[in-house]
């Protein structure tokens, strides 16, 4: 009964907290979930004893009981994964299939070293020293753009379709190098009997991605080919449902990505499956049931978010670093998409605005905040989640409120000196 009164009282303040936005702040509905949690949580630390101590006491004791990382990343992330792909066109995929696997593994492990380094570099500034190991850590943890927060952004951001298809893709697939790399520098920071050779690491890496695709293969077809038979919509969504939760269950017993393999059945079931085996009604029933289930999770989640704010006991206390961290993770994610752009996909046309959208379109949140947690207890861990904590602030709040004004702006400019350009030539031209 623990479990459902804890899950009880999360819905009610989702509930609140998405009426406040709605009603007062005007916010996309994730974001103002999260700052109204985290405008609670200051007030909390500040009044909270004062005021209201039993109220105070029991969110605290419910916050700081509810393992962060394991609903995250063994529950939450599966179904947002997977309602996400459901909705993404799998042929705007394929066109740009060579751009998202880049940036989807290229430019993460870029960006982690790029990160690092500068980290290991300026740290001491601040005055800590921090061992480089914890600093590759934190760009392990820190570069992947988080697929949640980035699917429920772009839906109200209005960027254009292709950069859209760019940035999604690379989100809903760089988890799984993400968390590879997370799993290997972590095991090299706390075991020294872990050998981390080149064979280890890439038989680690095709356990988990490669069982991960493959799994989502068999369960996506395995599923539309069901619905084929029935389509029914009250099935179909039952069916669906046993592939995210069943389909954890399997990924978890065998080792292997339970994201990469959410992701792939979602694409099949999203795709081949609507059109195979669905009738319009049960395309639209389903549309709608996974549509609402990704809303109730996504306003769980920045609701986890606001109130990490809690527990983490001095914010402040590295605020300087945070600050100086934040222009570190922009300037890896700008290198980490030019360098590949200008070299690896130098046949693919990238004009400078793209470029801007792409940077500042790489949103961190849950995830990155989700691996931090679930290090064991060290002297570093409390400045690596201080510091992730103040990086994905800025990165939802700012970047997040802010891509769809930047994007319009960038392609706006560029679409008026395309057409300056045009006329001058046809002017020159006339002239000859």
């Amino acid at each position: 009964m623990e479990l459902y009164y804890s899950f009880s009282v999360l819905i009610v303040l989702a509930a609140l907290f998405s009426y406040a936005n709605l009603r007062f702040l005007k916010l996309p509905g994730t974001i103002g979930i999260m700052i109204i949690a985290m405008l609670v949580s200051v007030a909390i630390r500040l009044l909270g004893d004062s005021y209201f101590p039993d109220a105070t006491k029991d969110l605290f004791q419910l916050f700081s009981n509810l393992d962060f990382n394991e609903i995250l990343m063994g529950a939450m992330l599966n179904f947002l994964l997977f309602a996400g792909a459901m909705h993404v066109n799998i042929l705007d995929l394929k066109n740009l299939r060579w751009t998202i696997a880049t940036y989807a593994t290229i430019s993460v492990v870029l960006s982690a070293f790029i990160v690092s380094g500068i980290l290991y570099y300026i740290a001491p500034y601040f005055g800590i020293q921090i061992p480089y190991i914890y600093c590759l850590l934190f760009g392990t943890l820190i570069s992947p753009t988080d697929p949640i927060v980035v699917l429920g952004i772009l839906k109200q951001a209005k960027v254009p379709k292709v950069i859209e298809t760019k940035i999604t893709g690379e989100s809903l697939f760089n988890d799984g190098v993400a968390v590879v790399m997370f799993a290997v520098v972590l095991q090299i920071a706390t075991n020294p009997n872990f050998d981390a050779d080149f064979a280890s690491v890439s038989k680690l890496f095709l356990m988990e991605a490669g069982g991960g695709i493959l799994l989502g293969l068999l369960l996506g077809f395995t599923a539309s080919n069901s619905m084929k038979k029935i389509d029914d919509y009250k099935v179909s969504a039952l069916i669906t449902l046993s592939i995210v939760m069943g389909g954890f269950l399997i990924a978890k017993e065998l080792h292997i990505s339970s994201p990469l393999a959410m992701v792939i059945a979602g694409l099949i079931i999203g795709n081949y499956g609507k059109k195979v085996a669905m009738s319009s009604t049960t395309r639209d029933y389903l549309a709608k049931f996974w549509e609402l289930i990704d809303e109730i999770m996504n306003a769980i989640l920045f609701l986890f978010i606001g109130f990490e704010l809690l527990l983490i006991e001095d914010l402040m206390d590295q605020i300087l670093l945070g600050i100086a961290t934040i222009f570190i993770v922009l300037l890896s994610r700008t290198l980490s998409i030019i360098i590949p752009a200008r070299t690896i996909l130098r046949k693919n046309t990238f004009s400078k605005g793209s470029l801007i959208v792409l940077v500042w379109g790489g949103i961190r949140g849950g995830v990155s905040i989700a691996l931090v947690l679930s290090m064991p207890n060290s002297e570093w861990k409390d400045l690596l989640l201080e510091i992730t904590y103040i990086v994905v602030l800025f990165s939802i709040v700012i970047q997040g409120l802010t891509v769809g004004k930047v994007a319009r702006r960038v392609l706006k400019d560029e679409a008026e000196e395309a057409k300056e350009d045009e006329m001058e030539e046809y002017l020159n031209s006339s002239k000859l």
